[in-house]
């Protein structure tokens, strides 16, 4: 790079003509200004940290003037604002997503080539911003970049955590856990607003002070006080016509230093009170199975909502002054239970602070807040201990014991209330050592609850909330998610999008429903050849980087194999590594049958805490040992995990992936969106009637999907029978074998007893009904084998998939939002 910065002798690059060669010069000064002025180096002592560095400053400074310009239109015309409240941001990298956004990235990818630097390479020196778990901090992500491109103006409210999810390494086949770094070297994507801070308050004691109307008025002595202090990152919508704000929550102590104590040389306990306020945004999801970090979980919830409602209403009344037209002027969307606690916050403000009367104030926090609901697992739908709740938030916690009360009082003129209606219903769990139900809480206070999937939707409905909803009928809706085609298309997989724009037209860009006029096309060799080429080159990309990270070579002609997601029993990653067994028993027991040849690519984090999910991660890994070195199946069948799934991973693995596992039981996936990325790229979807998997086959067909498993009605039935599984075994020779092997110590010799947690569950307590859904899956692989065979139909098949999943686009999901729920207008994108 030196050389090239330096020679005099090097040709001289050719600018693009007319406008863009000024266009590019003016990128070129843009980024040599910010690696001088604000990296402090020059071009030959520059490394590519700090080209990256000045390039995203550069890129940053474009957005400044369109975000300026959006805030000040949002003021002049009062618009409605739209704030979306979620613990978890999974954004990723954001150098390509803002230039594709700005249409910057030709431009910038020239001048930095005048430069001597290699625009792709940069690529993978920005670290990934892992402010999320995996498909619900994703979707936020998602649902930001399209309210900027529907020009919704909005803010998006989370924490801006230290280290973010873990690091996962994986050592010996066991996962191991490690900070994720993601600030060691600064952020050039944000900037801090250090005069935006508000006390953020803990603990203490409640006073009732009578006021002359005979009514108390109560004032909450807080015993502690953490400050928030406000980041922000401007986040651009498609064509930079319109640009957001994401607002990050910092905790700080408000002394974050007692110099009595380290002048008398307790160095250490002079900072005890930063220690304990920083530990708020200092990791995302600290293990719960402490008393310490249950009570952290709930302090960081509160921060944030605290925090974000502070800075909301601030807003709201410089604008317009009068806090009654909150619910006509903001829109709250509560992302999962995690912001549950804004029901109580927000009316702690409005009648402690604002003096507003209950009853007002109650109508004004409905009308402004939504709650979107991700899952139908118990452990998800947080409780909160009363004595805890009643320790940390005193006042929050008598404000949710009359709106409980006043809620019974109207839950006991539903037509055949009894008693265990009204328990059913209560805030309150009495039944379980006295626990707050708070996706009952942001039910009661939301005058929408939304599912995420039509399927889920109505679950929500017959299941977790069947009786909330005969108390408040009319509220429960569905908002399938969506996923945005900018990020998941045209950045994770260019050469694909060309073709779909030679073939369409660059219209679909903008709207990616013109993507149907691929289907009177599905059938064109030509175009199977195009598809093929460019996914070929793609698993190429993945076969280096699987050799480089595992030093495992894979064969890009085999079929590609794909589950990528968190690690959970309910997605049933166990299933998949069953039937890798048992197809690999059959492989050595048949070595001359015509096998399609396999990578099976696992990737994924388990919880630190979730004993199962590890175990999982081990098998597939003491599997992957024993199959890639196995001379039987030679190239046939390879095994890989694939260590710390993130975005940038995931953008790599799905433009490569043939085959789509979406094999979750059927009922317990709210979702999911991982299937809608892989679909658009052109993967078939091996599933179950589970989540969005319902939606996805209505879209592209019954023969483009394979589809198995029992349905969630059986599934329901199938454990009222009892989940004990010996029946199950014994009518299967191949699942009998599998479990065999894996007990007999096959795949962990000298421990056989490795994985007696999994196969014993598997045996007599098989709630996830692995077992039960075995066969099927076994079968409908080999169906997924014998297209494979026929290359004309899996084109076609492939191609079909792309062109029908426009409908799961995250513009359609968020205009569909705007009109049903937050009732704001919205102007398409582009």
């Amino acid at each position: 790079m030196v050389d090239a910065v330096m020679s005099s002798e090097s040709p001289a690059p050719v600018a693009p003509a007319g406008g863009a060669g000024d266009e590019v010069a003016a990128a070129r000064a843009a980024i040599t200004a910010k690696l001088t002025y604000a990296v402090g180096k020059n071009a030959v002592t520059a490394s590519d940290r700090d080209w990256f560095l000045a390039t995203a400053l550069a890129v940053r400074d474009r957005m400044v003037d369109p975000w300026i310009a959006s805030s000040k239109a949002t003021y002049a015309t009062g618009a409605k604002r739209v704030y979306y409240l979620s613990l978890e941001f999974l954004i990723g990298r954001l150098l390509f997503d803002t230039m594709n956004n700005l249409g910057l990235t030709d431009v910038y990818r020239a001048a930095l080539g005048d430069l001597g630097v290699d625009l792709e390479k940069l690529k993978t020196v920005e670290p990934d911003a892992a402010l999320g778990n995996g498909g619900l901090g994703r979707l936020a992500a998602c649902f930001l970049d399209s309210m900027a491109s529907l020009s919704i103006p909005a803010y998006g409210y989370g924490i801006r955590y230290d280290h973010g999810l873990f690091r996962q390494v994986v050592k010996g086949g066991w996962q191991q856990e490690y900070p994720e770094n993601w600030l060691s070297f600064g952020n050039p994507w944000q900037f801090e607003r250090p005069e935006v801070i508000y006390d953020i308050q803990f603990g203490g004691t409640v006073e009732a002070i009578m006021q002359p109307s005979g009514y108390p008025r109560y004032v909450w002595h807080p015993s502690e006080t953490i400050e928030a202090v406000a980041y922000d990152t401007p986040i651009a919508g498609w064509r930079g016509r319109h640009v957001n704000t994401l607002r990050l929550w910092s905790a700080r102590a408000v002394d974050p230093l007692r110099l009595d104590a380290f002048n008398s040389g307790d160095h250490i306990g002079a900072l005890v009170e930063q220690v304990r306020a920083e530990a708020i945004s200092k990791i995302l999801y600290p293990s719960d199975e402490t008393p310490a970090g249950h009570e952290l979980r709930l302090r960081q919830e509160y921060f944030f909502v605290s925090a974000s409602l502070q800075d909301l209403i601030y807003r709201h009344m410089r604008t317009y002054g009068d806090i009654r037209s909150l619910a006509d002027k903001v829109a709250i969307q509560l992302n999962d239970t995690h912001p549950a606690i804004s029901v109580a916050e927000l009316m702690r403000i409005l009648v402690d602070v604002r003096d507003i009367p209950w009853d007002e104030a109650w109508d004004i926090t409905c009308r402004t807040l939504g709650y979107t609901n991700h899952t139908l697992l118990p452990e998800a739908l947080e409780t909160w201990p009363v004595p805890l709740l009643e320790r940390l938030l005193p006042r929050q916690m008598q404000i949710i014991y009359l709106i409980n009360a006043i809620h019974l009082e109207k839950a006991k003129h539903v037509e055949g209330a009894d008693d265990a209606f009204l328990s059913s219903v209560s805030l309150i769990d009495e039944a379980n050592g006295r626990k707050v139900r708070m996706g009952h809480l942001a039910f009661i206070g939301s005058h929408s609850i939304n599912g995420v999937s039509a399927l889920h939707s109505d679950l929500v409905q017959k299941t977790i909330f069947r009786d909330l909803d005969r108390v408040y009928p009319g509220r429960i809706n569905n908002k399938t998610n969506g996923i945005t085609f900018r990020r998941w298309l045209q950045g994770a997989n260019p050469g694909l999008t060309r073709i779909l724009v030679d073939n369409c037209g660059d219209g679909i860009l903008d709207d990616p429903t013109g993507l149907a006029k691929l289907v009177p096309h599905a059938g064109d060799t030509g175009l199977h050849d195009a598809f093929g080429s460019v996914r070929r080159a793609n698993k190429i990309a993945l076969a280096r980087l699987i050799r480089d990270r595992l030093d495992i070579r894979v064969n890009p002609n085999a079929l590609f194999d794909v589950q990528i997601k968190r690690i959970h029993e309910y997605k049933r990653q166990l299933l998949n590594i069953l039937e890798t067994i048992a197809l690999y028993q059959a492989m050595r027991a048949q070595p001359h049958k015509e096998w399609v040849p396999r990578v099976k690519i696992f990737a994924g984090k388990a919880a630190a805490s979730y004993h199962q999910a590890k175990l999982i991660i081990k098998l597939a890994n003491d599997v992957a040992q024993v199959v890639n070195s196995d001379p039987t199946v030679r190239d046939l069948l390879k095994v890989v995990f694939l260590p710390n799934y993130n975005v940038s991973l995931a953008e790599m693995i799905i433009p490569a992936a043939d085959l789509s596992e979406q094999i979750s039981t059927a009922g317990m996936e709210a979702s999911g969106t991982g299937n809608m990325k892989l679909a658009l790229n052109g993967a078939l979807t091996i599933g179950t009637l589970d989540g969005a998997n319902v939606e996805i086959k209505e879209h592209v067909g019954d023969d483009n999907i394979f589809i198995f498993g029992l349905t969630t009605e059986e599934v329901a039935e199938r454990r009222r029978q009892g989940i004990d599984a010996g029946a199950a075994i014994a009518a299967s020779r191949e699942l009998a074998a599998v479990l065999e092997a894996i007990e007999t110590g096959i795949f962990s010799p000298g421990e056989p007893g490795r994985f007696a947690a999994l196969t014993t569950a598997l045996r007599h307590h098989d709630y996830f009904l692995v077992t039960a859904d075995f066969d099927s899956y076994y079968a409908a692989q080999r169906d997924v084998d014998a297209l494979w065979l026929d290359r004309a139909a899996w084109w076609k098949a492939s191609l079909t998939n792309t062109a029908r999943v426009a409908w799961f686009s995250s513009d359609r999901t968020i205009a569909e939002y705007a009109k049903d729920i937050w009732n704001v207008p919205v102007r398409p994108a582009g």
